[in-house]
């Protein structure tokens, strides 16, 4: 009799977990929410990021405030979002190499697949393949010729060790027989501006377009699967290289044991906000734009995209040293 009791009681109780934590999903959130993005301000990851936080504080009623968490290609903001307290209050965002080029290439304190919970995918990035001014080619062929010509001159910044920006310049090396040496930096806005500079001769994130059209950078390629429409003339990198499918998206995860119901009223909202005509027409000058999608596809993508790149991994020989 006792132990009916108990059972009776633990139900009881479980029923109870269940209804504090439905609720909690409709009156969540009830305090500031704090995203962690992976990257230093300037980058295209937390370009991306910021549009969509500011209209969360107004959609939800309480304010979503960034942390930008760089280091490590993205792997100490990802492991302080997945140690998180799973309470709704801490989520985190951060760009596909982090969870699926980077585990191919190294070990990660973190598993992409048991250690977080998807959100959302709510913005892919264009990268490009763009020089600086003082190289004197205008092609990509061009720029494959110099690179014979002058083996061991040119120099590509990346937003560090393990990321898509340096997967698509060690494919051109590859490709095309050339030797760019790689110079990795701790995220897209320091690597940007020591290419301005001229510290760097080649440059493949997206945050370069604004500086293309002040003359600062010529574009050579758009690696993405179809042409910008701010440079139609330009072509993709696929043109000449076929096999350099290279895409990038940036997805929200929350810790692990994050409530469900918090989950989906949250992906919910970035999906309202996607589909804001100002939101695209932001992103737009960034080199990015909006994909709405639920935690279901997200997912999908990141076990997908884990078996891709991790075979370009081993294929292109990415080196983390």
């Amino acid at each position: 009799m006792d132990r009916r009791t108990a059972l009776l009681g633990l139900a009881a109780m479980g029923l109870s977990g269940r209804g504090a934590s439905a609720q909690s999903a409709g009156d969540w959130p009830m305090k500031p929410v704090k995203v962690i993005v992976n990257y230093p301000p300037g980058g295209s990851t937390d370009n991306g990021t910021r549009p969509f936080t500011d209209r969360l504080s107004g959609l939800l009623g309480q304010q979503f405030v960034i942390e930008n968490k760089g280091g490590a290609s993205g792997a100490v903001g990802v492991e302080t979002g997945v140690k998180s307290a799973p309470d709704g209050y801490t989520f985190f965002v951060t760009p596909v190499a982090a969870l699926t080029l980077l585990p191919n290439a190294r070990p990660t304190p973190y598993n992409p697949f048991k250690d977080m919970a998807p959100v959302s995918r709510f913005v892919d990035s264009t990268f490009v393949v763009a020089v600086h001014p003082s190289v004197p080619v205008s092609t990509l062929p061009e720029l494959i010729a110099y690179g014979k010509k002058n083996p061991g001159k040119l120099t590509f910044g990346s937003s560090g060790l393990g990321t898509l920006t340096q997967m698509v310049c060690e494919g051109v090396n590859q490709a095309g027989g050339i030797d760019m040496l790689h110079v990795p930096y701790r995220g897209g806005a320091e690597s940007l501006a020591d290419f301005l500079a001229g510290v760097t001769h080649v440059f493949s994130e997206g945050n370069i377009l604004p500086h293309v059209k002040a003359g600062k950078a010529k574009l050579l390629a758009i690696v993405d699967v179809k042409r910008h429409p701010d440079f139609p003339d330009v072509p993709l990198l696929t043109d000449f290289y076929p096999d350099l499918t290279i895409l990038n998206w940036f997805g929200m995860f929350a810790p692990a044991a994050t409530p469900q119901p918090i989950v989906r009223k949250l992906s919910e909202a970035l999906n309202k906000i996607a589909r804001m005509p100002e939101v695209e027409a932001h992103l737009l000058k960034f080199a990015l734009r909006p994909n709405p999608g639920t935690p279901e596809e997200l997912a999908a993508q990141v076990r997908k995209d884990y078996d891709l790149y991790g075979k370009m991994v081993r294929e292109l020989k990415i080196k983390m040293d």
